[in-house]
C-alpha cells in the first residue's frame, strides 16, 4: 500500500531519507522504497480532513445525534467552518450505530490532528449523554437450548435458547428421562443371596 507520512523531512542522503516523528523519534526510510513505492504525505496541503469514529445507540435518533455533534464541534476554535463539518452514518455495527464525524483542521501537522481529536472527543460525549444518546459498549446474550427436548437436532423445531413456541411437537424439558428403560440399566446378579 505504500508510506504514509506526517512527519517532517530532517534531511536528505544519498542512501536514505530521515524523518523526525511527532514523539521525537528519527524514522531512517532507505530512499529505493521512496522511488519505487508510493508515499502518501498528509502534511502537503494546508488544510486536512479529519475522521472520527462515535458510536451511538441502536435505537437512538442519527439527526438528533448528529446535530449535536456538528452543534459542538462548531464551538471549537482549530476546527475550519469551511469546508463545513459533516456527520454521516457510517455503519450499522454490532452493538451500535456508527457515525463518522469528518471535519477540517488547518495546520496539518500531527500535533493539531492530535489535539482536535481530543477537543472533539471532550466536547462531543457530555452533549450526547446530557441529550440522552446511548454510547454504547459491547454486549453479548448467550442463549442455551435444553438438550432433553424432542425437538433437539431437528432444525425445524428447535429454537435455540428460546421456549418452545406455541403448537411445537417438543415435549416438556426432562420429559425424555421419563420414557421406557432404554436396556443399558444394571441388572442384578444370578444366584447371589
Amino acid at each position: 500500500m505504500g508510506r504514509f507520512c506526517d512527519d517532517p523531512v530532517e534531511d536528505i542522503q544519498i542512501r536514505a531519507t530521515l524523518l523526525r516523528t511527532y514523539d521525537n523519534r528519527r524514522v531512517v526510510i532507505p530512499n529505493s522504497e521512496l522511488y519505487t513505492n508510493r508515499v502518501v504525505v498528509n502534511t502537503a496541503y494546508e488544510e486536512r480532513r479529519i475522521h472520527l469514529m462515535v458510536p451511538i445507540g441502536e435505537s437512538d435518533d442519527v439527526g438528533k445525534a448528529g446535530a449535536i455533534i456538528l452543534a459542538e464541534i462548531s464551538r471549537i476554535e482549530r476546527i475550519l467552518q469551511e469546508p463545513k463539518p459533516v456527520v454521516l452514518l457510517q455503519s450499522l455495527g454490532d452493538f451500535s450505530l456508527n457515525l463518522e464525524v469528518r471535519y477540517w483542521i488547518k495546520p496539518t501537522v500531527m500535533r493539531e490532528v492530535v489535539e482536535s481529536t481530543d477537543e472533539v472527543y471532550r466536547a462531543i460525549a457530555p452533549a450526547l449523554t446530557a441529550a440522552g444518546i446511548d454510547m454504547p459498549f459491547p454486549t453479548y446474550q448467550i442463549l442455551f437450548h435444553d438438550q432433553t427436548e424432542e425437538a433437539d437436532g431437528d432444525r425445524k423445531l428447535q429454537r435455540e435458547g428460546w421456549p418452545p413456541s406455541v403448537g411445537s411437537l417438543s415435549s416438556p424439558p426432562r420429559e425424555r428421562a421419563k420414557t421406557a428403560p432404554s436396556g443399558n440399566e444394571p441388572q442384578a446378579r444370578q444366584g447371589s443371596p
